[in-house]
């Protein structure tokens, strides 16, 4: 190595040596017990205030586990009883374990006694009248927002419908997928069954009194996890199309099989794609919610209406937020 490439060299060590010491002469002369340069807690180095993070269950407890209501639900707001059940008993996020037993058991347990609280996607004609029935006057309030989405395998070419052409693709109208854009192949259209929340958002979100086509037995699937299995497939999901809650489609999948979840694609609707944006600023068509449902009876003094006001309260839709869903 000649002289000048030394000289160059040492040049270089002394700059960033220089260069380090002066960075820490200046954050410890003007601030030594807060390196922060006078920033006050919370702001950033451009002087802009950033909101503090939010994790669930660091506040007082509200409940405890005797007094706390029981409560039932639909399969897709299991992360949601469980954020709430940890911030409003003051535990860890993984500690806070629930069990649901799907929609329409979540109903029939409210119905019968046999919960306090459900959350739930819209009742069925069916379950109101159950309701009814029984005498049960229910009481139902949105807790947050949700969006009703359809899917296709991610190989197909299709990436957006209007939400006529869905229409008429359940009602058996549109038939190949050559008719909306797509490859000269047959449309698999799979649907729910009866009373599951998702056939009952299809029912009174999309159909609107249309009548649905009457399935092969084979198509009608038992639960969201097996439909969308179906779509991502390999081998023959690449014509077929499947629906469900964004919450469930997106986050709840990703963490139960994220390989399968990245098959499938979540298709726009008359040219708005599904996204926590659009559904929050209402430009997204196919807009729902998941409710918090009681019986209309409950004091209003008891545990059942303290937990519904902490639901619908600031923590309640932070921690909401907190695991991925998009609040009202």
């Amino acid at each position: 190595m000649n002289g000048k490439k030394i000289l160059f060299l040492l040049l270089g060590i002394i700059l960033i040596l220089g260069g380090c010491f002066g960075i820490f002469k200046v954050i410890t002369s003007d601030n030594e017990e807060n390196p922060n340069l006078g920033i006050e807690s919370g702001e950033n180095l451009s002087g802009e205030q950033m909101e503090e993070e939010f994790v669930i269950g660091e506040r007082e407890a509200i409940f405890t586990e005797e007094n706390y209501p029981r409560i039932d639900g639909s399969t897709a707001t299991i992360p949601l009883s469980e954020a709430f059940k940890a911030e409003f008993l003051g535990i860890p996020l993984e500690e806070a374990e629930v069990n649901h037993n799907t929609t329409h058991y979540a109903y029939l347990n409210l119905i019968s006694g046999d919960a306090d609280l459900i959350l739930v996607t819209y009742p069925s004609d069916e379950e109101l009248e159950m309701a009814e029935n029984a005498g049960i006057d229910l009481e139902i309030i949105p807790v947050v927002n949700e969006a009703f989405v359809f899917y296709t395998n991610i190989k197909n070419p299709v990436k957006e419908l209007t939400l006529e052409q869905i229409q008429k693709i359940y009602t058996g109208e549109i038939t190949n997928w050559s008719e909306v854009g797509g490859n000269d192949a047959p449309i698999k259209a799979f649907q729910r069954e009866p009373n599951s929340g998702s056939q009952t958002g299809m029912l009174k979100l999309v159909m609107k009194g249309l009548k649905l086509m009457e399935p092969p037995k084979e198509d009608i699937i038992e639960t969201m996890l097996e439909i969308i299995g179906l779509v991502a497939d390999y081998d023959n999901g690449e014509n077929s199309i499947g629906y469900s809650y964004y919450y469930y489609a997106t986050t709840m999948y990703d963490i139960i099989d994220k390989e399968v979840a990245d098959r499938i694609y979540l298709l726009g609707v008359d040219g708005v794609e599904p996204n926590n944006e659009t559904i929050k600023n209402g430009t997204y068509p196919i807009r729902t919610n998941y409710y918090i449902v009681i019986n209309k009876d409950e004091p209003a003094d008891g545990p059942v209406r303290k937990l519904v006001s902490a639901m619908l309260g600031e923590n309640g839709q932070k921690a909401a937020e907190a695991v991925g869903y998009v609040g009202i």
